[in-house]
Protein backbone atom coordinates (compact mmCIF):
# COMPACT_ATOMS: atom_id res chain seq x y z
CA UNK A 1 0.00 0.00 0.00
CA UNK A 2 1.29 3.36 -0.80
CA UNK A 3 1.35 6.18 1.92
CA UNK A 4 -0.04 9.01 1.61
CA UNK A 5 2.72 10.89 3.46
CA UNK A 6 6.38 10.48 3.52
CA UNK A 7 8.53 12.00 6.15
CA UNK A 8 12.48 11.46 4.80
CA UNK A 9 15.08 12.57 7.14
CA UNK A 10 18.79 11.67 8.22
CA UNK A 11 19.87 12.34 11.85
CA UNK A 12 23.84 12.41 13.60
CA UNK A 13 22.75 13.00 17.07
CA UNK A 14 18.69 12.04 16.59
CA UNK A 15 17.49 14.84 17.42
CA UNK A 16 16.31 15.07 13.44
CA UNK A 17 14.73 12.13 13.71
CA UNK A 18 12.87 13.38 16.91
CA UNK A 19 11.24 16.06 14.84
CA UNK A 20 10.57 14.05 11.58
CA UNK A 21 8.60 11.37 14.07
CA UNK A 22 6.71 14.78 15.83
CA UNK A 23 5.76 15.65 12.66
CA UNK A 24 4.31 12.64 11.74
CA UNK A 25 2.64 11.78 14.95
CA UNK A 26 0.83 15.15 14.06
CA UNK A 27 -0.06 14.54 10.47
CA UNK A 28 -1.60 11.24 11.35
CA UNK A 29 -1.33 7.20 11.97
CA UNK A 30 1.29 4.93 10.87
CA UNK A 31 -1.06 4.24 8.18
CA UNK A 32 -1.40 7.51 6.19
CA UNK A 33 2.32 8.76 6.99
CA UNK A 34 5.57 6.92 7.06
CA UNK A 35 8.81 7.49 8.50
CA UNK A 36 12.06 6.81 6.67
CA UNK A 37 15.55 7.37 7.27
CA UNK A 38 16.92 8.98 3.89
CA UNK A 39 19.71 6.44 3.03
CA UNK A 40 16.48 3.56 3.33
CA UNK A 41 14.22 4.95 0.82
CA UNK A 42 13.51 3.02 -2.55
CA UNK A 43 12.16 5.37 -5.26
CA UNK A 44 8.86 3.75 -5.44
CA UNK A 45 8.03 4.82 -2.08
CA UNK A 46 8.21 8.13 -3.70
CA UNK A 47 5.24 7.73 -6.18
CA UNK A 48 1.31 8.38 -5.06
CA UNK A 49 2.28 10.88 -2.18
CA UNK A 50 0.12 13.78 -1.43
CA UNK A 51 3.29 15.32 0.93
CA UNK A 52 6.61 14.38 1.04
CA UNK A 53 9.05 16.27 4.10
CA UNK A 54 12.39 16.22 3.77
CA UNK A 55 15.12 17.16 7.06
CA UNK A 56 18.36 16.93 7.66
CA UNK A 57 20.49 18.34 10.13
CA UNK A 58 22.67 21.44 8.98
CA UNK A 59 26.05 20.10 8.11
CA UNK A 60 28.54 22.93 7.14
CA UNK A 61 25.13 24.91 6.42
CA UNK A 62 24.12 21.57 3.97
CA UNK A 63 22.03 18.80 4.12
CA UNK A 64 23.84 15.54 4.83
CA UNK A 65 25.61 13.72 2.21
CA UNK A 66 22.51 11.05 2.68
CA UNK A 67 19.51 13.38 2.14
CA UNK A 68 21.58 14.81 -1.01
CA UNK A 69 22.22 11.69 -2.49
CA UNK A 70 18.61 10.91 -2.05
CA UNK A 71 17.47 14.38 -3.70
CA UNK A 72 19.63 13.88 -6.57
CA UNK A 73 18.05 10.40 -6.98
CA UNK A 74 14.81 11.98 -7.67
CA UNK A 75 13.40 12.27 -11.40
CA UNK A 76 13.58 15.93 -13.00
CA UNK A 77 9.51 16.42 -12.86
CA UNK A 78 9.63 12.98 -10.18
CA UNK A 79 7.66 14.87 -7.77
CA UNK A 80 5.11 16.72 -10.21
CA UNK A 81 1.43 16.93 -8.22
CA UNK A 82 3.18 16.43 -4.91
CA UNK A 83 3.07 18.94 -1.98
CA UNK A 84 6.64 19.26 -0.37
CA UNK A 85 8.18 20.87 2.82
CA UNK A 86 11.94 20.64 4.25
CA UNK A 87 13.06 21.11 7.71
CA UNK A 88 16.11 21.22 9.37
CA UNK A 89 17.96 21.57 12.78
CA UNK A 90 20.74 23.26 14.11
CA UNK A 91 22.32 25.73 16.40
CA UNK A 92 20.52 29.00 16.63
CA UNK A 93 21.99 32.18 15.19
CA UNK A 94 21.80 33.15 19.04
CA UNK A 95 23.96 30.70 21.00
CA UNK A 96 26.74 31.24 18.55
CA UNK A 97 29.70 32.75 20.45
CA UNK A 98 31.42 33.41 17.67
CA UNK A 99 30.72 36.73 15.08
CA UNK A 100 32.90 34.77 12.46
CA UNK A 101 30.28 31.70 13.22
CA UNK A 102 27.39 34.15 12.85
CA UNK A 103 27.89 35.42 9.61
CA UNK A 104 29.10 32.30 8.32
CA UNK A 105 25.52 30.92 9.53
CA UNK A 106 23.93 34.51 8.03
CA UNK A 107 25.57 34.11 4.48
CA UNK A 108 25.26 30.15 3.87
CA UNK A 109 22.26 29.59 5.87
CA UNK A 110 20.82 26.01 7.76
CA UNK A 111 20.21 22.79 5.34
CA UNK A 112 16.48 23.22 5.00
CA UNK A 113 16.55 26.10 2.19
CA UNK A 114 18.44 24.20 -0.15
CA UNK A 115 16.35 21.04 0.62
CA UNK A 116 13.16 22.89 -0.30
CA UNK A 117 14.80 24.58 -3.39
CA UNK A 118 15.51 20.88 -4.66
CA UNK A 119 12.48 19.35 -3.80
CA UNK A 120 10.59 22.57 -5.95
CA UNK A 121 13.07 21.30 -9.08
CA UNK A 122 11.81 17.97 -9.11
CA UNK A 123 8.49 19.29 -9.79
CA UNK A 124 7.42 19.24 -5.81
CA UNK A 125 4.86 22.31 -5.11
CA UNK A 126 5.43 24.21 -1.90
CA UNK A 127 3.43 23.26 0.97
CA UNK A 128 5.40 25.55 3.77
CA UNK A 129 8.36 27.50 3.57
CA UNK A 130 10.88 25.89 4.93
CA UNK A 131 11.46 25.21 8.69
CA UNK A 132 14.24 24.98 11.23
CA UNK A 133 14.33 23.63 14.76
CA UNK A 134 17.18 24.73 17.19
CA UNK A 135 19.21 22.02 19.61
CA UNK A 136 21.26 23.31 22.10
CA UNK A 137 24.80 23.39 21.45
CA UNK A 138 26.70 21.08 18.65
CA UNK A 139 25.04 17.22 19.17
CA UNK A 140 21.75 18.31 21.34
CA UNK A 141 19.75 17.84 22.87
CA UNK A 142 16.48 20.10 21.35
CA UNK A 143 15.79 22.97 22.61
CA UNK A 144 12.39 23.14 24.89
CA UNK A 145 9.55 23.16 23.09
CA UNK A 146 11.04 22.64 19.59
CA UNK A 147 8.78 19.26 19.39
CA UNK A 148 5.28 21.08 19.92
CA UNK A 149 6.69 23.66 17.39
CA UNK A 150 7.05 20.92 14.96
CA UNK A 151 3.94 19.41 15.90
CA UNK A 152 2.14 23.15 15.00
CA UNK A 153 4.08 23.75 11.87
CA UNK A 154 3.03 19.97 10.32
CA UNK A 155 -0.71 20.59 11.44
CA UNK A 156 -0.18 24.11 9.73
CA UNK A 157 0.81 22.36 6.15
CA UNK A 158 -1.92 19.69 6.65
CA UNK A 159 -4.25 22.75 7.07
CA UNK A 160 -2.67 24.11 3.75
CA UNK A 161 -2.99 20.64 1.52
Amino acid sequence: MLMKVLIIYDSVFGNTEQIARAIGDALGGPEDVGILLASNVRPEQLTGLKLLIIGSPTRAFRPTGAVKQLLRRIPRAGLKGVRVAAFDTGISTSDIDSSVGRFFVNRFGYAARPISDMLRKKGGELAAPPEGFFVEGVEGPLKEGELERAAAWAEKIANRI
